[in-house]
């Protein structure tokens, strides 16, 4: 393995930390969004940006409101992050093999502030041999920096954008990791692990419990790119 994929420098760190802003805006709405959420919900603004910052879920720090109550119980909250973070596994075990050689503390400290912006981009600069950490760190400390603004705005200003989605905000995201997609490695297999993952993910949408749809369609893409790695000649 070259060892520019595991070396990272400040100025590459900033670099990438800047690439990451223009996208970090539209998480700093949300972020706003649920700072709102939460201060409506009874939680105060301490520990909203508390939340925000030992969490950085957005998706699971919502669904956590959502269950928020006088009488919380601490398993379903759990279980509830869990499963809505559980993508985090597969992200982990996607860039492993670029990252197994750096010093275990650094590599987790690394990936505290992984999300889907920075490991999609990311992805395709090792799949294409070049090194996507400073991509890894400075993007997700851009997202991460930015969500916990957001979060605090929120507490005070949230009421300006109640709902992002109705500016079309929640496909912001969505559309950035299409991209990704698109520049990322292209073949038959690639094509066929997205596809099986789309798919798998709609019906789980459709007849699974809410939420479900993001583990099991990414574990059904993982499990069909393993199986043609070992037992299918691409």
């Amino acid at each position: 393995m070259s060892s520019k994929n595991i070396q990272l420098t400040a100025q590459e760190t900033w670099v990438a930390f800047k690439e990451m802003l223009p996208i970090s805006v539209f998480v700093l709405i949300f972020g706003l969004a649920f700072g709102l959420a939460s201060i409506q919900t009874g939680v105060n603004g301490f520990n909203t940006v508390l939340m925000s910052a030992l969490v950085f879920g957005g998706a699971s720090q919502f669904a956590t409101l959502e269950l928020w109550g006088q009488s919380i119980s601490v398993m379903p909250l759990v279980v509830t992050v869990f499963f809505i973070n559980a993508r985090h596994i597969l992200m982990g075990a996607s860039l492993y093999p670029w990252l197994k050689d750096i010093p275990t503390v650094k590599r987790y400290c690394y990936m505290l502030v992984i999300s889907d912006a920075n490991w999609a981009k990311a992805l395709p600069k090792y799949q294409q041999g070049q090194s996507g950490l400073a991509d890894i760190v400075g993007g997700g400390l851009a997202l991460w920096l930015m969500w916990i603004i957001g979060t605090w705005l929120g507490i005070y200003f949230g009421y300006l954008i109640e709902n992002p989605r109705v500016f079309g905000l929640d496909m912001v995201m969505a559309c950035f990791l299409l991209t990704m997609v698109m520049s990322g490695q292209k073949s038959l297999r690639i094509v066929v692990v997205w596809i099986v993952a789309a798919i798998v993910a709609i019906l789980a949408y459709w007849y699974l419990p809410e939420n479900m749809h993001v583990v099991v369609g990414a574990l059904a893409g993982g499990f069909v790119g393993v199986f043609w790695k070992r037992g299918v000649k691409s």
